[in-house]
């Protein structure tokens, strides 16, 4: 995030969730792209591409204070 000022930043309306349910897209902090956001089944947390100037990258979905985004674990 030092560089987030240097370029153009990708942001998504609550509107428009992508496959994500209204529930995680009301827990993400903002200025993740909840259109390309997903569950991966490694890890049980949701992950969204950040599309940089060079590079695609995947990230895990976070909450405003910085905590992963995960579905809960079944017993």
């Amino acid at each position: 995030m030092i560089t987030a000022g240097c370029g153009s930043q990708t942001t998504t309306s609550r509107d428009s969730v992508g496959n994500v349910s209204e529930a995680v897209a009301a827990l993400a902090a903002p200025g993740q792209d909840l259109t390309s956001a997903r569950l991966l089944p490694d890890d049980g947390c949701y992950w969204y591409e950040h599309r940089g100037p060079v590079e695609t990258t995947l990230l895990p979905l976070q909450t405003v204070n910085g905590n992963p985004i995960c579905a809960p674990r079944g017993s």
